[in-house]
Order: structure tokens, then sequence, then C-alpha cells
């Protein structure tokens, strides 16, 4: 399950499914559907979605029963996967996921935190003056919390972590060693929704985010949970002060990201990257290992490893510096 901590409302019928998002068919069996995943993490009796030809590879490969997705992609996908046609597939599978996981759509704040002092986390967490812990919140051996922190429901903590003070976290795993410094906020739903002139129809957000050892979340941070995967960051990846990440990014091992460098939604990149204070990372994209990004770059393609590039729109730091010339 992408998501431990929301609940799943499922099994439903197919045909429920559709008449859910007013879609009609008689040419489908009524089988009975028990998650909607993505294309990656779906099984046989999961529905998933199919949006973009650049997930083509994905997609041939979904053992999902069935797929939400358009006329013009349902060639890629494989014989065991019963295509969906719709017009609007991001619109559709958030309606649908909103029937299995209605907790997910809004971020209200937890009205059922305890102060730490009358949970049983008081003796074995050292802890400043303010400091509030939600249900379902498992924290390791030898952790700090700073003051005025909220650990709302749904937070694992390993061992060895320390987190700073005016943090808030949410459905979120955090492994051994992890430093959250002051003022971070993790696991909020990211910034998903389709314009509409009366009122926007927000995402839904069933991800959480993923931190791994030994790993430094610097001031101001701010990393959105997934949407229908998870936001992770790998290990020994120190992030500076004040970076966004917003959902569904998934960052390797070993990178060092500098202060206010943004990220839009649902890039992958790998092992050893650079990258230089208020560059921009556009979304959808893929940057290969040991790759240097300079300061102030805007990338809005994807990146093979082990280049350098800088500028906007990121280029080759050769071809840069040619520019310059």
């Amino acid at each position: 399950m992408t998501n431990p901590f929301f609940k799943n409302h499922g099994p439903f019928k197919i045909k429920e499914i559709l008449e859910s998002i007013s879609l009609k068919t008689k040419e489908i069996n009524n089988d009975e559907i028990h998650d909607v995943k993505d294309l990656v993490t779906s099984n046989e009796k999961d529905l998933t979605f199919f949006h973009n030809k650049n997930y083509a590879e994905l997609a041939n490969k979904t053992r999902a029963s069935y797929c939400i997705t358009l006329e013009s992609l349902t060639t890629h996908l494989p014989s065991s996967c019963k295509p969906i046609i719709v017009e609007n597939v991001l619109l559709s599978i958030a309606e649908i996921t909103k029937r299995f996981y209605p907790s997910s759509v809004t971020d209200d704040f937890d009205n059922q935190v305890k102060e730490i002092e009358n949970t049983n986390h008081n003796e074995k967490v050292k802890f400043g003056k303010n400091v509030y812990i939600g249900n379902n919140v498992n924290i390791g051996k030898n952790c700090k919390i700073g003051h005025n922190t909220i650990i709302e429901s749904n937070v694992i903590i390993g061992n060895d972590c320390t987190i700073g003070s005016n943090v808030i976290l949410r459905n979120s795993l955090l492994k051994n060693n992890v430093s959250i410094l002051d003022g971070a906020i993790i696991g909020k739903k990211g910034f998903g929704f389709f314009p509409n002139k009366e009122n926007n129809i927000r995402y839904p957000h069933i991800g959480i985010v993923i931190i791994e050892d030994n790993c430094e979340i610097g001031c101001g941070a701010t990393i959105d949970r997934g949407s229908m995967s998870n936001t992770i960051i790998g290990k020994n990846t120190y992030i500076d002060n004040q970076v966004h990440i917003a959902h569904n990014n998934k960052i390797g091992n070993n990178c060092i990201i500098a202060g206010q460098v943004g990220f839009a939604g649902s890039s992958t990149l790998g092992d050893n990257i650079m990258i230089g204070g208020q560059a921009g990372i556009s979304g959808h994209l893929k940057i290969g290992n040991n790759v240097h990004i300079g300061g102030g770059s805007g990338v809005i393609n994807d990146i093979p490893e082990n280049s350098k590039i800088m500028g906007y729109p990121a280029t080759s730091l050769r071809n840069f510096l040619k520019g310059k010339k």
C-alpha cells in the first residue's frame, strides 16, 4: 500500500466506480477492484491510470486489471489490462481515488494530538517545551525533539533522529539518524488541483514522505507527500534551508541540494547529484547519476548522467561558458 496511514474504503465493483465518474459501459465485467495505484505498484485486482506517452514503457508492464486512459494510448497497455477510455485521465482518477481514500483530499490540523508529557514517549525521548504528539506515532531510541514541534498522527521515526523546533511532521517515515532542522514542514499534501472558475477541484494525495538513513533536512524546508506514489529522499542526502520538494519526487543517495532550490512534481534524480542554490527543477524529469547543476539554473529537460549543466534553459557547462564570451 502506498500509504499505510489512509484507510482504504474499497473494494468496489468496477461498474460502481465508473458510475461515480458518470461513465457507463456494457462491455465490461463487474469485477471487484481492491485499490487504485500507479502503473508500477498496481496488481491484478487494482485500477491504474496512464495519461502521458512518456510512461509507455511502464504502462506496457503494468499488472493492473483496468486502466483509466486516453484512446490514443491504449495500444501501449498489455492484453491483461482493460482500458477505460475517458476525456480527462487525471480528473477521472482523482475522483476515483477520493472514493477509495476520502480523507486524503484535505489536510486539516490534527485535533487528537496530546502534550508529549501525557504520552508513552515522554520517558524515552528528550524534548523541549510545548511538544505535541498524535496517534499512531512510533519514535525510536535516542531521539530529540525541539520546542513547539508537532508530530501529527501517522509518523514513524527511527533511532538517533533529531527533530528541531517549530517542525510539523505528518504522513512520514523517517529512517535512522535523520536530522530535521527548525521550521521544516514534512508530509503535507502537495499542490495538486484542477483549475475551475467556480471551485478548484483538489487532487487526493495518498502517498507518504520517506526519508532514508543519515539525511539532513534544512531549516524551513518543505517536502510534500506523494499523490499516487511516495516522495523519497535517498540515504545520506543533505538538503539546505528553504528548499521545496513537491509530490512524488524521488531523490537518490548522497545528493547535496543548496538553499532555495525548488522541485516541481514527479521527477526522478539519481545518486551523487549536486544542485546549486536557487535552481529550479521542472516536473516529470529524469536526472542521471553524478550530475552537477549550477546555481540559478532552470532544468526543463532530462539530464544524462555525469553531466555538468548551468543556465536557463540549463545546458552543458561548456556551452554555457561559450555563450558568455
